[in-house]
């Protein structure tokens, strides 16, 4: 998707963005009432002005994150669509020289938790039996002399990698792709996702490690790697 001053499907900011339908105090809890004086005072013209040109460049990362979110062209659409109405209406509230991309993608996430898991009515997701210890490189380190992130991640393609990812349980797979592929910090997933930095630590050590396990299983069923048992020996 080419960055252009519009939201997915040619439609410009509005320019009576409405109302979040849900969760528009926590999108904004970081800064309450707090509105910046200069962003306030703006005539309409002027905050459409300075939302097309501090807001709308993250369009792209903004869609290929609502990819992983929602799986779905139509819904990452639709969601980054709202996405943004939401930001426009709020954005008197950002305070002018904190993190943009991060309160864009707060306002992202907490939207599709909000209101597409709502409309799913999807259970969480939360994996009974991730194998929390278990380290790609360590396991195929063992049996390769290649440096493991070489020896098995070039053999893999990008698609492949997308879909272990994609496969993750939901609250991993939101802060492994917030960490691992945006370069957010924890301090800045915690706010992204509204969640304690512990938690978010404990998510992404065991979305990690899942991920690991997925990505060995599929390398060794492909034969780029010998299968081990339990214990880390190879199997014959």
């Amino acid at each position: 998707m080419a960055e252009q001053a519009s939201t997915p499907g040619g439609t410009q900011p509005p320019d009576q963005p409405a109302a979040p339908s849900d969760g528009g105090d926590r999108e904004t809890a970081a800064h309450p009432a707090g509105s910046d004086p200069t962003r306030a005072d703006l005539t309409d013209e002027q905050r459409r002005e300075a939302f097309v040109r501090d807001a709308v460049p993250y369009l792209d990362a903004l869609y290929s994150a609502a990819m992983r979110y929602t799986r779905n062209a139509a819904d990452a659409e639709d969601l980054v669509q709202e996405t943004f109405a939401k930001a426009f209406d709020k954005f008197h509230q950002f305070r002018q020289g904190t993190n943009l991309k991060a309160w864009l993608y707060r306002i992202l996430t907490n939207t599709y938790i909000n209101a597409y898991r709502k409309e799913q009515r999807r259970p969480e997701e939360v994996s009974a039996d991730a194998d929390e210890e278990f380290s790609l490189y360590d396991r195929v380190g063992s049996a390769t002399h290649a440096p493991a992130e070489v020896e098995v991640l070039s053999h893999l393609t990008e698609d492949e990698v997308k879909q272990a990812l994609a496969d993750l349980p939901e609250q991993f797979r939101i802060a492994v792709y917030l960490a691992d592929v945006e370069g957010f910090s924890y301090a800045e997933i915690a706010e992204i996702m509204d969640t304690p930095i512990g938690t978010v630590m404990s998510r992404l050590h065991r979305g990690r490690g899942a991920l690991h396990r997925a990505l060995y299983d599929l390398a060794t069923r492909r034969g780029l790697v010998s299968a081990h048992d339990d214990d880390g020996g190879a199997v014959a």
